[in-house]
């Protein structure tokens, strides 16, 4: 029995005893035969077909379960985005109140950050007997009642969440429920208030549910989008069609025996797509496991802070249908491609010649034909309307399917020509020159996803600096910044009184402001002329202005430094000497103005930005000269300073926050801020890869166990003549070695070259050469990791029981 390579017949030799001159007619229904024969053989092929059916199914399964969470994908953000429309309040028109009703509740966001996580919250305080609610909840919190999400409630209940607890001090009444939360891990919490008006920071709104236009995706970010989605996939059908072949060498092996009995060729082929058509159905029950098992944990799960009600982990039916259709069809049209490669024959008939070697000018001409196909796609820029994503995948699958075709052409003219060496490496070396299919089949779907992730992270280092602005902020001067409006300046000042004394602080830029305005007539048609007051102390006013000398009872006139020359508006407002209303009410409601004279001593300064990038200009003040609680409408901001060394600093911060009987808002400060859409695109890539990573790492140990299953018997023979167990380990990493360096060379100079034109296409240069390397290295050091895990399968399939034969 033997099986090889068709080879080329020479001129009047007999013809090939496969390809008899008159063959009959075989339709459809014969074919159907044959396939269903060899579906008889997958079922009764003994324990051995058992193994090769488990494994088949194994590595098909894996993949499929991925496939159809990818198809899951549109579905869960769909029902992300309902979710998100349905809790979001109906606000009224610009400049406009609601009036109060029965339906009607004052709300406010009271979102917070809790170390790592962002704890999503609401204060809500109805006008009425029936107020709307937002979804989840079945009554409105009373005051100091809070609802929680089930992930919030396990959160307060544990001993790490004993500092948010103190924050969150309502009482817990109900959960909420699944439709007003985005995923089961959501942090959120609905607080009732009694204080709440819309004088303080709320706003009346009477209904929840409103889905507003979603913000269009930048062309680049859609391009990113387009070759993430095909450099995730593609590895994956490679892994697939790769599934189905395994146990190749022993099925063409026993193929032989049919030939004996007078099958031709076609026959055993169709029949080896029956026993692949097989392994690939139970493929598909097994990927529908995976998809159950996953589906049902994705609400317990969090990957890269993302998790999934199962309800909403749905495949899009056309896509679910596609892949339940394809991979029994790709599994038949795979093998029955492969099988035209092999000759199998009669039992006792050996044809001793070279295996054909395939032809090169197709392989040669799929990376350039894809790369044609990229650039003829055009510029995409920030001008562009519309991306077309056909065209750019189209290109995409070419370039890295070409590494599928090339790999095995290399390997093949690489081996060669390798020279002798020591016995493990002569093992490993001859190994690959006999064979190579199987091996460089098992490497081919890291080669693609290692090429593309080349391509993507070139993209992406491009990129980077287009969608992450610098803020002008300075972290080193403060940490955080905490602002609210309060309806007199007696409050504002108490604020910053309670985060000087907060544990971990270091300091604080605390101030007071208000708007004041010039208290002399204006014609009717003309602006009140107005300015900034803002009042703190010393150390404050000289983190604000350059100011020279400072003590408690000085003001100041501040004119900004980025003006040139400076504006006459805070002069006319700010005069030496005279009088200012501090009621900038005054104008617009009648109500009493408040005079105060700006002494005439008040020297004129220049503005320095504080830590948030802001100059305060108009009139600087200490306590000594204006007092605080006589300023009405006056709001505070507090740049506090912390001290790293404390833990949980920033925790204190926020808890003195939260007992402040007022919306306040505490936000981190940060020199580089990030484009949301452009950092929602890069955690789905980052969670998308995560599960790659974790298909590739399963299937090629799968792919890996069943090459050295094949070689079981070999193995037992090489051990049973002296060869050391040492050496075939040797053996084995060597022969991986080879194919990593083979595989990893053509990953580099596919993906650059992907990547290269990808930035072509978005008109940004290549300036980062190296990144690559990460890549590259990841890709080598899980194929050397997943080979080294193997070792122990080897030692067993070593033993004197790997001689016996079925």
């Amino acid at each position: 029995m033997s099986t090889t390579r068709h080879a080329p017949h020479a001129a009047g030799t007999t013809p090939d005893p496969q390809r008899p001159a008159h063959r009959p007619h075989r339709g459809p229904a014969a074919r159907l035969r044959d396939l269903a024969m060899g579906i008889r053989f997958a079922v009764s092929g003994g324990r051995e077909g058992l193994t090769r059916n488990a494994l088949t199914a194994l590595g098909v399964g894996l993949g499929v379960g991925l496939l159809l969470i990818a198809a899951s994908v549109p579905q869960m953000m769909d029902a992300r985005d309902s979710r998100t429309a349905a809790r979001t309040a109906v606000q009224p028109a610009f400049g406009k109140q609601l009036p109060v009703s029965a339906t009607s509740l004052v709300t406010a966001p009271a979102d917070t950050d809790y170390r790592t996580r962002t704890v999503g919250g609401e204060i809500l305080r109805p006008d009425g007997a029936d107020p709307a609610l937002p979804p989840g909840l079945d009554r409105a919190p009373g005051a100091g009642e809070m609802y929680v999400s089930p992930a919030l409630a396990d959160l307060l209940a544990s001993p790490e969440g004993r500092l948010l607890k103190e924050r969150l001090h309502h009482r817990t009444v109900g959960l909420i429920g699944d439709a007003g939360l985005l995923d089961p891990g959501e942090l959120r919490f609905y607080a009732g208030s009694s204080t709440l008006t819309t004088d303080t920071g709320g706003v009346r709104v009477d209904g929840y549910g409103t889905r507003g236009d979603a913000d269009p995706m930048a062309p680049v970010l859609i391009l990113v989008v387009v070759l993430a989605c095909v450099v995730l996939l593609v590895p994956v059908t490679v892994f697939i069609a790769t599934a189905v072949r395994f146990g190749g060498e022993q099925r063409d092996r026993r193929l032989a025996a049919l030939r004996l009995v007078g099958a031709d060729a076609r026959t055993t082929r169709w029949i080896a797509a029956g026993e692949a058509l097989f392994g690939a159905v139970l493929g598909l029950a097994v990927g529908a496991g995976v998809f159950a098992v996953v589906r049902r944990i994705a609400g317990s799960v969090r990957v890269w802070d993302l998790s999934a009600f199962p309800a909403d982990v749905v495949p899009v039916p056309l896509l679910g249908a596609l892949i339940l259709l394809a991979v029994p069809v790709v599994s038949v049209v795979v093998t029955l491609l492969a099988m035209r490669a092999v000759t199998v024959e009669p039992l006792g008939v050996v044809r001793r010649s070279a295996p054909r070697r395939g032809r090169l000018w197709w392989r040669l001409l799929m990376l350039p034909a894809g790369l044609a196909v990229l650039l003829a796609t055009g510029t995409v820029g920030d001008g562009s309307e519309v991306v077309e994503p056909w065209p750019v995948a189209a290109g995409t699958l070419l370039v890295l399917f070409s590494l599928t075709a090339l790999l095995p052409w290399l390997v093949d003219a690489v081996v060669r020509r390798l020279g002798r060496g020591p016995v493990a490496w002569h093992l490993a070396v001859r190994r690959l020159q006999l064979g190579s299919a199987s091996a460089t089949r098992a490497v081919g779907g890291i080669t693609v996803a290692v090429a593309g992730a080349i391509a993507l992270q070139m993209v992406f280092a491009a990129v980077h600096d287009d969608f992450n602005r610098a803020t002008g902020e300075d972290s080193e001067r403060a940490q955080l910044t905490v602002s609210a409006e309060f309806p007199s300046g007696e409050l504002a000042g108490e604020m910053i009184a309670r985060f000087r004394a907060t544990e971990g602080v270091r300091g604080v830029i605390g101030t007071v402001e208000a708007y004041v305005v010039s208290p002399e007539p204006v014609a009717e048609e003309d602006i009140r002329p107005t300015t900034l007051l803002t009042v703190g102390d010393c150390p404050t006013l000289r983190e604000l202005a350059r100011i020279r000398s400072c003590a408690d009872g000085d003001t100041f006139v501040v004119h900004s430094a980025r003006d040139e020359p400076p504006g006459d508006w805070i002069d006319r407002t700010a005069r030496k000497g005279k009088q200012v209303n501090l009621n900038s009410d005054t104008p617009f409601d009648g109500s009493a103005p408040m005079l105060w004279t700006l002494p005439q001593r008040s020297p004129t300064v220049m503005a320095r930005p504080d830590p948030v990038g802001e100059e305060h200009t108009g009139i600087l003040a200490t306590p000594g000269a204006v007092d605080v609680s006589a300023l009405p409408g006056a709001w505070t901001t507090a740049l506090v300073r912390i001290d790293e060394s404390v833990p949980d600093a920033k925790e204190f911060v926020r808890n003195t926050a939260a007992r402040i009987d007022a919306p306040v808002r505490v936000r981190t400060i940060h020199k580089i801020e990030r484009d949301r859409q452009y950092e929602s695109v890069r955690t789905g890539l980052l969670a998308a890869a995560t599960a790659t990573m974790g298909l590739i790492a399963a299937s090629m140990a799968v792919a890996q166990i069943e090459q050295l299953r094949d070689r079981r018997r070999l193995l037992a023979v090489l051990v049973a003549f002296g060869t050391g167990r040492a050496t075939l380990a040797w053996s084995v990493l060597l022969q991986t070695a080879v194919l990593v360096v083979l595989g990893t060379a053509m990953a580099v100079g596919a993906g650059v070259a992907l990547g290269a034109t990808m930035l072509r296409m978005i008109g940004k240069p290549v300036t980062h050469w190296g990144s690559y390397l990460p890549v590259a290295g990841m890709g080598a050091g899980l194929i050397l990791v997943v080979t080294l895990l193997s070792l122990p399968v080897l030692v067993r399939l070593m033993r004197p029981g790997g001689l016996r034969t079925e």
